[in-house]
């Protein structure tokens, strides 16, 4: 059980325990009505409270932030390699490798999930909330709350200066101007039930691209996605003439060059939900996208 904590000020002396919750400690409305039912979901200087209760300065809130309720993930057996690159008692980033969803899903059932191998590797009760979500064959820094209140956190944040994150890809061809943006709404392919495409009546959609290297054909790029649709980054850059590289959706799949889209999280910068600690990480690019640059 995480409890998070927080010392009333002087400045707040007699508000009322929800005030803390929704304004200091950005609970939503609906975690807090599943605190007042869960046993110590609230306490003050160590006493059950409730919301409607003043506090005074110098009083010590304390809120379980686990989920108050057991997790649904079933664990899936094997040796799966998941390298941990953080992990403290809210959160963990994980460089995920090609071949595993982060979630089970109905169009790749036997497709083995980081959920599955986490429950398989922590135990069932673990609590698994994907932040940043990345397809099956994308690779790299991937954020797992440990909580639902670490999650709702994390998510308010995406896409801004609290949780950056900059992906390496390699692209058939070399763009040209070799940097710009792509604002290019993106909505679903009324003929398919998995492929996106850019259309005018899409969701808004900007990804930036820039060209660090190119060789062969092929162009080692950086890529910022300002927003976050379905397959943005592939979608993207097939829609200027540059798919990625093995992009069997959006380009033309290639064994012989690479078993997947070469799409990489390679770096990520964040705050922490809970201690605001500004927080920078790293995944080195995997061998599949070394040998083609």
């Amino acid at each position: 059980m995480e409890v998070i904590t927080y010392t009333v000020p002087a400045e707040e002396d007699g508000v009322c325990v929800r005030h803390i919750l929704k304004a200091k400690l950005h609970f939503s409305t609906h975690a807090v009505a599943r605190l007042t039912r869960a046993e110590n979901g609230i306490t003050v200087n160590g006493v059950h409270a409730r919301t409607v209760d003043p506090v005074h300065t110098g009083d010590v809130v304390a809120v379980r932030s686990d989920d108050l309720r057991p997790p649904k993930v079933l664990p899936t057996p094997g040796n799966w390699p998941l390298p941990i690159v953080y992990e403290d008692a809210h959160l963990m980033v994980l460089n995920k490798p090609a071949g595993m969803t982060a979630h089970a899903s109905n169009f790749l059932p036997d497709t083995p999930t980081v959920a599955g191998a986490l429950a398989w590797q922590r135990g069932v009760d673990f609590i698994f909330h994907v932040v940043n979500r990345l397809d099956k064959g994308t690779t790299g820094l991937m954020v797992v709350a440990k909580s639902g209140y670490v999650h709702d956190r994390l998510r308010r944040t995406l896409h801004s200066d609290g949780f950056c994150r900059e992906y390496r890809a390699i692209c058939i061809g070399c763009p040209a101007p070799p940097s710009g943006t792509i604002d290019a709404p993106i909505g679903r392919d009324e003929t398919s039930a998995i492929r996106r495409v850019v259309r005018p009546d899409g969701q808004y959609a900007v990804s930036h691209y820039e060209v660090l290297s190119s060789r062969n054909g092929l162009s080692f790029v950086k890529l910022l996605p300002e927003t976050g649709r379905t397959h943005q980054l592939r979608v993207h850059m097939a829609s200027i003439g540059h798919p990625l590289a093995g992009d069997w959706l959006y380009g033309t799949e290639d064994p012989g060059l690479i078993l997947r889209p070469a799409l990489h999280s390679y770096t990520l910068t964040m705050t922490h939900p809970v201690t605001g600690e500004l927080l920078h990480f790293t995944a080195p690019i995997p061998a599949d996208m070394q040998a083609l640059i």
